[in-house]
């Protein structure tokens, strides 16, 4: 006999059934969860849509050091109880749903064992993808980043298939994410257009083709054309070389 499936533990609902006060709130594009240096008073669960977490430097440089998606708590860092204050703000890349839980009762089902348990695993999980959000950073082109940026947009790596068709965002939003420019994305988008990796008529299709991106340095054709705009990511200094 075929194993049982398990059911897929739902964090909202033991929430709300544990009796924990919560109210719904939606957050428009661009609106904020909380802000840097706001009061962490509250742990959001994200039921629907895209928000980032940014930082920004005592010089005012901003830099996006983590996405969220459905399924994701935000603020969760405020438990640890060594800040009263936000160290970060959370922005809505595109419209989001979400439950919002007042951290002192919160606290308080820490001590629940089925509880702890899962979110032990959720801060885990969360862990080990900030790890590879800071590798990507650190390794990969700008190009290779927007591929793995629209490929977890799209659910790669989720239980469950991975949905075609990707929340609206903006190419302005999708170089912010990345840290590049939007010209950038708009280059590597027509690229990943032409050689069928996504299609776009108002949404972005992103097709599973789009995981050779990843798998691969350079993709088909990538040394032969010149690109649009030049990249120094891309394009390696020389070195001129002295006549005898």
């Amino acid at each position: 006999m075929p194993p049982a499936k398990r059911t897929q533990f739902d964090p909202a609902r033991f929430l709300e059934a544990a009796g924990v006060k919560h109210r719904v709130i939606q957050v428009a594009t661009d609106h904020v969860f909380f802000s840097q240096g706001g009061s962490a008073n509250s742990i959001f669960f994200l039921e629907s849509g895209r928000a980032k977490l940014t930082v920004v430097s005592k010089r005012g440089k901003e830099a996006t050091v983590r996405l969220f998606f459905p399924g994701d708590f935000i603020g969760e860092e405020s438990l640890a109880g060594q800040s009263e204050v936000h160290t970060a703000t959370a922005t809505a890349v595109v419209p989001c749903h979400a439950q919002v839980f007042d951290r002192k009762e919160m606290l308080k089902l820490l001590h629940e064992h089925e509880f702890s348990n899962i979110f032990l695993k959720f801060v885990l999980l969360r862990g080990i993808r900030t790890q590879e959000d800071l590798v990507d950073q650190l390794f990969n082109n700008s190009e290779k980043r927007l591929a793995r940026t629209l490929l977890i947009m799209a659910g790669l790596g989720k239980t469950g298939e991975m949905q075609s068709i990707i929340p609206p965002i903006t190419q302005e939003a999708l170089a912010d994410l990345i840290g590049t420019t939007r010209s950038r994305v708009s280059f590597f988008m027509n690229r990943f257009r032409r050689l069928g990796y996504v299609t776009y008529n108002g949404r972005i299709h992103v097709h599973r083709s789009l995981l050779d991106v990843l798998l691969h340095d350079r993709l088909p054709g990538h040394e032969s054309e010149t690109p649009d705009v030049a990249d120094p990511e891309e394009v390696p200094k020389k070195v001129a070389k002295k006549k005898p």
